[in-house]
């Protein structure tokens, strides 16, 4: 079984189907955990380059999965699989993957980007994906994992819509737990940005948002 870490472990805790294919596999680690774990039946590893298809080949040797070449989703079939996982990449690219190829998206989607969880939230609010779950993994920063259901094009009631710019921002479903090391991040980050007297205008977003979420929270 390879070592998972913090992150890995938490978006493999969200996912349990018969088949899962994961985009960017690099050493199928996430992989290899989901099946000889019994979490999945079968595994579908895609890499857009040589080096980590070989990686991830040699890691699922006698494994029920197979490792592919090719770029996003144009290495699976739409049906294929029921559940889909990008992690360890920008927001731009994970968003840019999943809109080249809607109609290849399987239902359940785990995403964990690197940095701008908001893009992703935009792109599940627009696209009828539902965001059921929240998690943040604590490694070399803050990593926010966001699990998706595709519903429909109803509105997603995880957006309660009392501070729809916050819920981008922040999670609707982290702002609602309010755990504490999650408010400790945001009081951090207040902290941060009240060093500067002047900011750009997506700092100034951020910072004004947090501040909201901080006096609704103190108000309650």
């Amino acid at each position: 079984m390879p070592h998972l870490d913090e992150r890995l472990k938490k978006v493999a805790q969200q996912i349990r189907v018969t088949t899962h294919a994961d985009i960017g596999s690099d050493h199928a680690n996430l992989l290899v955990a989901l099946l000889r774990s019994g979490r999945v039946e079968k595994g579908i590893a895609i890499e857009n380059k040589q080096q980590p298809l070989l990686h991830s080949q040699h890691a699922l040797l006698g494994l029920n999965a197979e490792a592919r070449f090719a770029d996003g989703l144009d290495g699976l079939l739409a049906g294929e699989a029921d559940s889909l996982s990008i992690c360890g990449l920008g927001a731009e690219s994970i968003v840019s993957i999943l809109e080249r190829s809607p109609e290849r998206i399987p239902d359940f989607v785990v995403l964990q980007p690197n940095r701008r969880p908001d893009l992703i939230r935009r792109w599940g609010f627009a696209s009828g994906f539902h965001l059921v779950d929240e998690q943040v993994a604590f490694g070399h920063w803050p990593y926010v994992i966001l699990t998706y259901r595709k519903v429909g094009q109803e509105a997603d009631p995880a957006f309660p819509q009392v501070d729809h710019q916050a819920d981008l921002l922040f999670g609707p479903w982290l702002l609602k737990r309010r755990e504490p090391a999650f408010v400790e991040l945001l009081r951090e980050e207040q902290s941060y940005w009240q060093q500067f007297k002047q900011v750009s205008e997506v700092s100034l977003e951020r910072r004004d948002a947090i501040e909201r979420v901080l006096k609704r929270w103190s108000e309650l």
